[in-house]
């Protein structure tokens, strides 16, 4: 399987998903997170469920998008987890790109759990598909990370817009600027893959659909919106991860699904802790 293999079956597989698949995902996301949420009343009982100013609960839109990053971020775990424990190219990549990929894991896990404590309610998909020979091939698996974290970005800006208060909006900023670092070092890593694992990969193919040199790793200028209005677009391109059909008309491998596995995280500085939704943890 070449780079552009795995950007070109997701960009198929997306453009040949059903409308009633993609609406049925969606459906799926919002109302067995979002609506078992507020009818249990759970939303009440979470630490986070007011901003720190004293806004009101969250609103529907908020939920929405706080359902959809939740989806993100248990597939975030699930790859870094499985990148970590099953990618044969992660033992010999140097040791501080090994501490990078740990500390992004941990980075994600408390992102996930932070939106769980607003919604009172797990992710709504509890396993994850990916192209053939993800964890195998170092290019299969550093396509796919940096086409996952341009999305991650872009759900995050789409929050920066959407979010009905300021605390949210910052603290979707906040995360954003996390999911930027982890793109980033992924294209880092990429240049450190050995010989025997296919290295060093000089190009990746994220969202853009085309290499791109990982000379500078660090290539964005601003971060890219991939033009996303909605949180509905960011939920329809995760839908070849989690729903089995559109996994299976992207070309993912459908014969074994990864489960997410929550725990409890370390970050890997105490500066950079979470803090409140007000913006401290300065």
């Amino acid at each position: 399987m070449d780079e552009n293999d795995v950007t070109k079956s997701v960009s198929a597989g997306k453009n040949r998903v059903i409308e009633s698949d993609r609406r049925s995902f969606i459906r799926k996301a919002s109302l067995a997170g979002v609506a078992s949420v507020l009818g249990a009343g759970a939303l009440l009982k979470a630490p986070f469920a007011k901003a720190d100013n004293g806004n009101d609960k969250p609103k529907k839109g908020d939920l929405d998008i706080l359902i959809a990053a939740e989806i993100a971020e248990a597939l975030a775990v699930t790859t870094y987890t499985n990148i970590i424990n099953t990618a044969e190219f992660f033992l010999h990549i140097p040791v501080d790109d090994q501490d990078y990929l740990k500390g992004a894991l941990q980075e994600e896990m408390s992102h996930y759990l932070l939106e769980q404590s607003v919604t009172g309610h797990p992710t709504p998909f509890t396993s994850f598909y990916y192209p053939v020979n993800m964890f195998k091939d170092a290019q299969v698996t550093l396509n796919t990370l940096v086409l996952l974290e341009d999305a991650f970005i872009a759900a995050y800006l789409v929050g920066v817009r959407d979010f009905s208060n300021d605390d949210f909006k910052v603290t979707s900023a906040r995360i954003m600027g996390i999911e930027s670092d982890h793109r980033t070092l992924a294209r880092v890593v990429a240049n450190d893959v050995a010989p025997q694992d296919g290295g060093p990969i000089l190009n990746t193919t994220g969202s853009a659909g085309i290499p791109e040199s990982v000379d500078p790793p660090n290539n964005n200028g601003y971060e890219r919106t991939l033009c996303w209005t909605s949180i509905d677009q960011a939920v329809a391109a995760l839908t070849p991860f989690a729903n089995k059909t559109a996994a299976s008309k992207a070309g993912f491998d459908t014969s074994k699904p990864f489960p997410f596995v929550s725990f409890t995280p370390t970050l890997p500085n105490p500066l950079g802790v979470f803090g409140s939704f007000a913006g401290n943890g300065c």
